[in-house]
């Protein structure tokens, strides 16, 4: 699939370094791919579950293949709400720490983590979902937020750019299509930017559905973001069969799944090639409907099949679609 998009942008994969262990995946990728992303160990939690230990073994992993593969690799991500580990916000008596102490704790991990790639990762995911998704609420109620107030985006980019100058830091989110979120986003983008903050680019995580975004959506947001004169890259691409959080009747998928899921590739690619010139990625967010995320959530245990490719690696009409062009 590189291939075909090799004059128009790089196209990459989430992988976990399970998927590096089986011969036929790892080639598999290689063939397909030609950049990568931590599903989930370089989140801060799996990678620094303690203040004074590491696990770099599953994120040496990955980027050692990248490197050998000659493949690029995104960092994902050094600043989230969800899979931080508690110590971070927490003293030894169990309290919340002060905005100082928190602080300094993520310039040391930030600093820890994109010192030991630098050089190796091209792009980081910096501040993963500060946006809050409550209308009339700008950010996320977070601990991040509690402790910080807002400082904290702008201190994570700067320990960031700090600690790799070379690297595009990216502030990435989802629901990025839709105007309340969107404008929310590019209000946090357009005030970091205006402070001279280190905000490269914005990710489009692009979780969506067979029948979300449609395609005004898609590029209003788009040209809202290039407005700014930033890039952007679709970080977390999938595409859901379902279009609610009820549990199916029938638990294959459907031919009408199958029609609308290649109606909607084609029109995601469509746009995307007629904005290469604001568009610097696409990632998919896992390898095929062997395994999603999207499995479990937001129901679980409920089969999903948003990628391109089956569950026995064998391209689906869809995969035809975003190729033919």
């Amino acid at each position: 699939m590189k291939d075909f998009y090799a004059n128009y942008f790089p196209i990459g994969v989430a992988i976990t370094p399970r998927h590096l262990q089986d011969s036929a995946t790892s080639a598999f990728i290689v063939r397909h791919f030609n950049s990568l992303t931590a599903e989930n160990v370089m989140k801060m939690e799996p990678i620094h579950p303690e203040e004074n230990r590491y696990n770099w073994g599953g994120a040496d992993a990955i980027v050692q293949f990248a490197t050998e593969n000659g493949l690029k690799v995104r960092g994902h991500t050094l600043c989230w709400h969800n899979q931080a580990p508690k110590w971070m916000f927490y003293d030894a008596n169990g309290k919340l720490v002060s905005k100082d102490v928190l602080l300094d704790r993520l310039r040391k991990h930030i600093y820890d983590v994109v010192g030991r790639y630098k050089g190796k990762i091209y792009a980081w995911d910096v501040v993963n979902e500060a946006i809050s998704d409550q209308p009339g609420e700008f950010l996320r109620n977070s601990l991040w937020y509690q402790i910080c107030g807002e400082d904290f985006i702008a201190a994570a980019f700067r320990y960031a750019h700090e600690a790799d100058p070379d690297a595009v830091l990216f502030y990435n989110d989802y629901g990025t299509e839709f105007p309340g979120k969107r404008d929310k986003v590019y209000r946090l983008l357009k005030t970091l930017l205006d402070a001279n903050v280190p905000v490269h680019a914005v990710g489009l995580q692009g979780h969506w559905s067979i029948n979300d975004p449609t395609k005004e959506l898609l590029v209003a947001a788009i040209e809202k973001y290039a407005s700014l004169g930033i890039k952007m890259q679709v970080t977390e691409l999938d595409v859901s069969v379902y279009t609610n959080n009820n549990m199916p009747e029938q638990r294959s998928f459907t031919a009408e799944q199958d029609q609308l899921q290649q109606q909607q590739y084609a029109m995601l690619f469509e746009t995307f090639r007629k904005y290469r010139d604001k568009i610097t990625g696409i990632t998919f967010w896992n390898v095929s409907d062997r395994f999603s995320w999207l499995d479990n959530f937001p129901v679980r245990g409920r089969k999903n099949y948003p990628l391109l490719f089956d569950a026995n690696l064998q391209p689906k009409k869809s995969f035809w679609k975003v190729i033919d062009f």
